[in-house]
């Protein structure tokens, strides 16, 4: 009698084990902009395809990160975000993700394996020195002219949802407080002279310091709208101020091994960085 309750038991868990992992979904997404050795949000998302039960205790591991999903209702999806980071530039490799759960009786406990592989691009980490400061000295032309372009020196041109790494100082309090959303200020600039590095003539001698500095001097001039290019590998990033652009440049010294001697050739905001 004790034995047959037991396999009767085993059974109800099997069953209601087995269908709470079927028909769910997970979606992983990483920012874009990914920097070593800074922490950023990893956006994790289970949804629940069934229509008559309820997703419990749903557990997704991965190489690098775990997220647990208590519960996810009928027909429904559920979202964490999970601060990580990665302690160098470079790509990495998302694999050999499992979801698993001890549902119902914590007795066994159950996985699958999901298939896809996501590889992420990790770039530089970003780290202050003197060559941003020298680049910017007697770049600006026409005195104090403003342009319509979005910066962080001028007037303001318009307000915009917050975004993450808006410096704090520019937030726009009696706009947020309407709203109830946090609110930035957008600037117009001044005009820049365009700006080109030479990675081979940057003065520091260790490699992952320069890689460092440069990316910090990129993203910085950016922010004042000065066309920036870069000459590297061989390569030539024509000055430029797109976005694409930018994430061009710093995929490039994310990937930088410092063997790549070819020709020079031109590249311009799309060109994408081997």
């Amino acid at each position: 009698m004790i034995v047959s309750a037991l396999l009767a038991f085993m059974s109800i868990s099997g069953i209601f084990g087995k269908n709470n992992l079927s028909k769910i979904e997970l979606d992983i997404n990483f920012p874009q902009e990914i920097y070593a050795r800074n922490k950023f949000p990893v956006k994790v998302t289970i949804k629940n395809k069934k229509r008559f039960l309820p997703a419990f205790l749903i557990r997704l591991k991965t190489d690098i990160f775990e997220a647990l999903f208590p519960f996810t209702d009928i027909k429904s999806e559920t979202t964490r975000y999970i601060n990580i980071s990665f302690p160098g530039r470079g790509i990495y490799r998302l694999k050999g993700s499992l979801v698993n759960s001890v549902f119902p009786f914590n007795f066994f406990t159950r996985f699958r394996q999901l298939e896809d592989n996501i590889d992420i691009i990790v770039f530089p980490e970003l780290k202050r020195c003197e060559l941003y400061t020298l680049y910017v000295k007697d770049k600006k032309i026409k005195g104090e002219k403003a342009s319509d372009k979005i910066g962080f020196e001028s007037d303001i041109v318009s307000i915009r949802e917050y975004v993450h790494g808006d410096p704090l100082k520019y937030i726009h309090w009696k706009a947020t407080a309407k709203t109830g959303k946090l609110k930035t200020k957008e600037l117009s600039t001044l005009t820049y002279q365009p700006v080109v590095i030479d990675f081979e003539k940057v003065a520091i001698n260790d490699t992952e310091e320069k890689i460092s500095c440069i990316a910090y001097s990129i993203v910085q001039l950016l922010k004042k709208n000065i066309p920036i290019g870069l000459k590297i590998n061989g390569r030539i990033y024509e000055p430029d101020i797109s976005y694409a652009h930018k994430i061009s440049m710093l995929k490039e010294l994310a990937l930088y091994d410092g063997s790549a001697q070819k020709g020079s050739t031109s590249m311009n905001s799309g060109g994408a960085a081997a």
